[in-house]
């Protein structure tokens, strides 16, 4: 009786590399013959929090992947297949041991997936082995020194290991069983704006953030739209889908910093990175962040939604040049530096005051860092929804004027506003009738008017927002979310 030949499995995700890599260690160890897999799964591609500039990112981290197994004679099997019909399909060729895979903070769709593949792991027989990914801890009920046990997982050893060609199943053996599947095609746009995906490219960003210098602006052009592009690391699309591992990150940042100088901006920078970590955590312990606001005082706080408040601000037609500049600049290039992402949610919520959770599915599309443990948590932070967070509620003409004060970042991305003097550059629509005929320009017609007024509407949201601040529903919640996210932990985030 012929049997089928064993294998383990390492199921990529949203950890797309071989560096610090614990699933790869851990297969490496076992000793079988290993399968690598991807899996686009439609259920993801068909989600309205992905866009194609997310799976060209992933596509163009597996051909960096492939391009390092080319010396073992292997690559990553790429399916457009749902994970379960793919290990299904896989089982007619091969006795499946042990699937080895990181632990993924998704969205609930991921969550629900794994519960089911769970399930058919259990009714195969097959050992489903789960890694924890940067720290981020499973079923937790509360953070008690959860900051500690975070820095002691950044101070482990990377695992690091060396290829060998006999690890993994050799290409001659994909070429036989690759016709039962629909491989997927890894040819991506070449001149795009958007950063390219992948290990090799994420590690250029670390050098030439840290050897080259770009850091030592880090801490003061953090909040600058446009400085910010280069003075920020830029690494946040490379470690939202695992291209670099946030251990590798930190220990790099960590190692520099001895003999580096400017050493507040390389603190500030790791500063950050358990910042985040923090976020996805709170996410991870509380996904329904997703759909509603973490603090269940705000779910009677109810907004009317309007369509065409919702399209003049995806587009960028406020009215409000920043806020415009902004939107047009992530549609565009899908990187917008933290404060101004900031500012463009606090402008939907509070200034057009509709609900965040409109706001959510087109950043994440346009976000290429998109990371659900991030995106669900600050938005409701900067919707003021939380009841512990200090109210933000962002003047985009003040800001406009202190980190754009030339209007350079605004003109970039709104070239109707090219000949608009400096002086009015923040607020086109109160130039004089006479300026606006020396400048070629009409106020409503080349660019829009405000479609609120910002003052007014500020006034409103504040009003309201701090109303719900005295709500007794609000007030137990906050302490709730304290207790179970922060006051525990030895250092509070917030």
């Amino acid at each position: 009786m012929n049997t089928k030949p064993v294998i383990n499995i390492v199921w990529f995700k949203r950890d797309l590399r071989l560096l610090d890599h614990e699933p790869l260690f851990k297969t490496i160890s076992n000793g079988l013959p290993t399968l690598l897999l991807f899996c686009f799964e439609p259920s993801l591609i068909n989600d309205p929090h992905y866009s194609q500039r997310h799976w060209n990112f992933i596509k163009e981290s597996l051909v960096n992947i492939n391009t390092e197994l080319a010396d073992f004679n292997t690559q990553v099997l790429t399916v457009t297949d749902e994970i379960i019909p793919t290990l299904s399909k896989l089982q007619q060729f091969w006795s499946i041991k042990n699937i080895f895979s990181h632990k993924e903070t998704g969205i609930r769709l991921t969550f629900e997936r794994d519960k089911l593949v769970k399930r058919f792991c259990k009714n195969n027989l097959i050992n489903w082995d789960e890694s924890i990914t940067n720290g981020i801890e499973r079923g937790l009920k509360n953070r008690s020194n959860w900051s500690d046990k975070w820095t002691e997982f950044m101070l482990q050893p990377k695992f690091d290991f060396d290829l060998q060609e006999n690890y993994f199943l050799n290409t001659k053996k994909f070429n036989e069983v690759s016709t039962y599947f629909k491989i997927t095609d890894l040819n991506t746009p070449k001149n795009t704006p958007f950063q390219k995906g992948g290990t090799d490219t994420g590690i250029k960003y670390l050098h030439s953030f840290f050897k080259d210098g770009r850091y030592k602006n880090y801490n003061s052009h953090i909040s600058k739209p446009l400085l910010g592009r280069k003075s920020c690391s830029r690494l946040s699309p490379y470690i939202a889908w695992g291209c670099l591992s946030v251990r590798q990150v930190w220990q790099h940042a960590k190692g520099f910093r001895i003999n580096a100088t400017h050493k507040k901006c390389i603190d500030g920078f790791t500063s950050r990175l358990r910042w985040q970590a923090h976020f996805i955590q709170k996410f991870e312990m509380e996904d329904r962040m997703e759909f509603e606001s973490i603090n269940r005082g705000y779910h009677k706080l109810k907004k009317n939604i309007s369509e065409e408040y919702h399209n003049a601000w995806t587009t960028g037609n406020t009215g409000v040049p920043l806020v415009d500049a902004c939107m047009r600049c992530v549609n565009t290039t899908g990187y917008l530096n933290f404060r101004m992402r900031a500012l463009v949610v606090s402008f939907y919520t509070h200034n057009l005051w509709q609900p965040w959770q409109w706001a959510s599915q087109h950043l994440s599309r346009q976000f290429l860092d998109f990371e659900p443990g991030i995106h669900f948590p600050q938005l409701q932070m900067q919707a003021g929804e939380t009841g512990i967070n200090q109210l933000r509620i962002y003047n985009p003409t003040k800001n406009s004027k202190e980190h754009d004060p030339k209007g350079v970042f605004i003109k970039k991305w709104i070239p109707e506003l090219k000949n608009v003097p400096e002086a009015y550059i923040h607020e086109p629509h109160t130039m004089p009738p006479l300026e606006q005929q020396f400048c070629d320009f009409k106020v409503g017609e080349d660019y829009p008017l405000p479609i609120v007024k910002i003052e007014n509407t500020r006034k409103t949201a504040s009003d309201t927002m701090w109303a719900f601040k005295d709500d007794p529903l609000v007030q137990k919640e906050a302490w709730r979310i304290l207790k179970t996210h922060t006051l525990t932990d030895r250092n509070n985030f917030d």
